[in-house]
């Protein structure tokens, strides 16, 4: 059947921009491409980060135990992150050196698998998280305290059940997200999570305070804003802005797709699944600590800020290193690591100068109650810990997903799983014996100390082998011109 005259201008018109799409990201210099990229991704990734803080503000009216279930509901949070992110950083890292060698359909037959899969996952997780809510919350350190009329564990309850109503379009969001950023369109992505935020911030104080919905109030703004999120991120694809085609009928049929996709993601679910498994040890290391697990609760989430940063910068850099990488531009490679690393580092700096400064007014600002002041304590040191080792956590993520994105997957496992799970892990079970609750404020420093110097011999190996690369590519160079040469003088 031959093809209309709007299909065939379509589909020219779709060739074009891939081609201008292929020659911006391999052509544009490397500081103005990454901090172009970087930027959409940063302020996504902080945008979320601040909304998960406003929601723990306005939620500390309640009470230290509301506090504490937002800490609680951080790690159920973290494990559909960790779903999505497989799909999502799996899909888009393959798709992005797709884009670099030019292979469009293989590319929308990859991103079409990982959108429906993630979308099925998330469904599961809504069945299952609903049928074993009780022992869900307890198993994530939910605490049913004792002569209090509103427990913790009530408060998780509540909030949870509208988290995993919404956990679907949440991984379903977190693939759009990702699959627009492999396409070095990070700008449209930013639009999605951005009003999603404003929206969650702005239905806050409403919902909880103004129809006096406590935190079933907090829990609907944040299942309202991520559904606009989804939908906005969806719009995107369906109205044409993105290279990618998400259609049902491009889906995978083959097992192998959807193994290289999750082979691919699996550092992204190693690394939020042993953060939430983390954040459950964490709370149940603070139990005994009066006002503790909400304190900690506001740490993790200025910590996740801070986290944010280095995570956006890295992923603005991830399109630009598969992009080059599957071209063979390893000179620029080499030129986006060094300079993504050395801008997140002095980014993370200055933020952890800031909030070892502050510590003691933010403590302050989310936290209320009889204990509040013994609780500002704990989080002030424990905060203070975490930023003396901030500036170090760019070398281990860089390492990571440079790894994932060349495809040495087992590298990106290993580099993803140490920070949480060969070193936190450790920490969080010994140094709270060994040194009482001093040891629970010290576990995340101690953890990103020893990651750090982990991932240094990765990143120096990495770096050698791009420069033996460039070696063999401008050999082949100066063949290929000595060739041509004596083909003239023939």
């Amino acid at each position: 059947m031959e093809k209309s005259e709007q299909q065939l201008n379509m589909e020219a018109e779709a060739i074009e921009r891939e081609k201008r799409q292929f020659v911006k990201m391999t052509q544009t210099p490397i500081p103005r491409l990454i901090i172009s990229l970087g930027i959409p991704t940063t302020l996504n990734m902080m945008v979320t980060s601040l909304y998960n803080l406003a929601d723990t503000y306005f939620v500390s009216g309640l009470g230290l135990q509301a506090t504490g279930a937002v800490s609680v509901v951080l790690s159920l949070m973290s494990i559909i992150q960790a779903i999505g992110f497989t799909f999502g950083m799996g899909s888009g890292s393959l798709v992005s050196k797709l884009l670099g060698q030019r292979k469009q359909e293989k590319a929308n037959e990859v991103s079409s698998s990982a959108f429906f899969i993630a979308a099925a996952v998330g469904a599961l997780v809504t069945l299952f998280g609903l049928i074993f809510l009780e022992p869900l919350m307890h198993l994530l350190g939910a605490v049913d305290e004792a002569g209090i009329e509103i427990s913790t564990l009530d408060y998780a309850k509540e909030y949870s059940k509208y988290i995993l109503f919404a956990a679907p379009f949440m991984c379903m969001s977190f693939v759009l997200n990702n699959l627009l950023r492999a396409q070095g369109k990070a700008l449209l992505s930013m639009v999605g999570l951005v009003t999603g935020a404003v929206v969650n911030v702005a239905l806050d104080p409403i919902l909880i305070y103004g129809f006096d919905m406590g935190m079933a109030g907090a829990a609907i703004a944040t299942c309202t804003s991520q559904l606009i999120s989804f939908a906005i991120l969806l719009l995107m694809f369906l109205s044409g802005k993105s290279i990618i085609r998400i259609r049902l009928k491009s889906v995978a049929l083959k097992a192998a797709v959807y193994g290289d996709i999750i082979a691919t993601g699996f550092p992204s679910f190693i690394r939020q699944i042993l953060a939430s498994l983390c954040t459950v040890m964490l709370n149940w290391a603070i139990q005994p600590y009066v006002g503790g697990m909400a304190a900690l609760g506001v740490v993790q989430k200025v910590f996740m800020l801070a986290f944010s940063m280095s995570l956006g910068i890295g992923q603005g850099y991830q399109p630009v290193l598969g992009y080059n990488y599957g071209a063979g531009r390893f000179d620029r490679v080499k030129k986006g690591y060094l300079f993504t690393l050395t801008f997140s580092t002095i980014l993370m700096a200055l933020f952890a100068g800031v909030c070892a400064i502050f510590a003691p007014q933010i403590m302050q600002s989310f936290l209320t109650g009889e204990d509040a002041a013994l609780a500002g304590e704990i989080g002030v040191l424990s905060l203070r810990f975490q930023c003396a080792c901030m500036p170090l956590l760019p070398v281990n993520f860089m390492a990571g997903i440079t790894y994932q994105t060349v495809g040495s997957k087992a590298i990106a496992a290993l580099l993803s799983a140490s920070r949480q799970g060969l070193f936190y892990i450790p920490a969080v079970l010994i140094l709270p014996k060994v040194m009482g609750l001093l040891g629970v404020q010290s576990v995340q420093a101690v953890s990103d100390l020893c990651s750090f110097l982990f991932a240094l011999p990765f990143t120096f190996i990495f770096l050698n082998g791009l420069k033996k690369q460039m070696v063999v590519e401008r050999e082949e160079q100066e063949t290929l011109e000595i060739q041509e040469t004596k083909n003239e003088e023939v």
